[in-house]
């Protein structure tokens, strides 16, 4: 007679590492970075190299002053830094670039005991801390003109704020716009983030609730709406840092109502606030949110009781 024999999960004995994931990652943004190469010119090279570079070598000096097992073959960092350059303008000093590592690196993930406890996305922690430190940064070019000391072009965000004559969506779509180095071009973006989604390493919950949340909310308050998800960088937020395993919920309700937040977020600093762009400021906020978000929806496990408590 057969016996059915039932041992603990987990039953799937393929697992995959961390250094398997982040080699994902990063082949899922070469398409984003190939493409700013293209439309910004030689110095994204340099500048992402930058970028990964000192994320990498923070982290190993880091957690040797700590005295704990370094981490950099689990690609991690490498990840980080690269994310950082997709977030910054082509015209970002070097220094800068080393400074945001080091808010990425040692501030945002290692002060927190590494890769898995950090409660925020270190590379959008970075671009803000950039962004509101060094004013300076947000120097703009624009596409396919590679003059790097040119006066500072718009974005199509800022272009919005100014009631100026906008780019046409195939523009838009294709990357032939101004604004960081990987937030540019739709279509490279949203290749790699099908690639993560086929591959299963994300889902899509939290990057489709994203965009169709922001798409809503501004079709409603009368602007345009695929406009507002084609601007800026709702597409890399949405595919490559809304589903952060670290920051974001492990439950699906919970990467629901996560891109849900981001969503509404982005979009109430775009329409009432005074920064054209919110992505970075509603994963942030959401990422604090994360533990109360997959508290409110954990799965019950099936014919489990509560605990009652004694009343003294």
């Amino acid at each position: 007679m057969n016996k059915l024999i039932v041992s603990p999960s987990p039953h799937d004995e393929n697992f995959v590492k961390t250094h398997s994931i982040m080699l994902q990652v990063i082949m899922a943004l070469m398409p984003a970075l190939g493409v700013s190469i293209y439309i910004f010119g030689p110095r994204v090279v340099p500048l992402t190299a930058v970028c990964v570079g000192s994320c990498i070598l923070f982290e190993y000096v880091c957690r040797r002053l700590m005295k704990r097992d370094n981490t950099i073959g689990d690609m991690s960092a490498a990840v980080t830094g690269l994310l950082l350059a997709m977030n910054l303008p082509v015209t970002a000093p070097y220094w800068m670039a080393v400074v945001g590592s080091f808010v990425a690196i040692v501030i945002v993930k290692q002060l927190f005991g590494g890769i898995g406890q950090n409660f925020a996305n270190p590379a959008i922690t970075a671009r803000i801390v950039l962004m509101v430190g060094f004013p300076t940064i947000n120097h703009w070019i624009k596409p396919l003109e590679y003059d790097y000391d040119a006066v500072s072009s718009a974005t199509p965000l800022v272009l919005a704020k100014k009631g100026e004559e906008l780019p046409s969506y195939l523009d838009m779509f294709l990357g032939k716009t101004g604004g960081s180095l990987g937030e540019t071009c739709a279509l490279a973006l949203l290749l790699g983030g099908l690639y993560l989604a086929a591959r299963k390493i994300i889902s899509l919950a939290a990057p489709l609730s994203f965009i169709g949340s922001l798409f809503i909310f501004s079709w409603i308050a009368g602007d345009d709406p695929l406009y507002q998800i084609l601007a800026g960088g709702v597409f890399l937020g949405a595919f490559f840092m809304a589903t952060d395993y670290a920051t974001t919920p492990i439950t699906q309700k919970g990467k629901v109502v996560f891109g849900l937040g981001c969503g509404i977020i982005t979009f109430v600093i775009r329409h009432f606030g005074s920064y054209p762009e919110g992505v970075s400021f509603s994963i942030l906020l959401m990422n604090v949110l994360t533990p109360y978000i997959e508290e409110l929806t954990r799965n019950k496990p099936f014919g489990a009781k509560e605990v009652q408590k004694n009343e003294g």
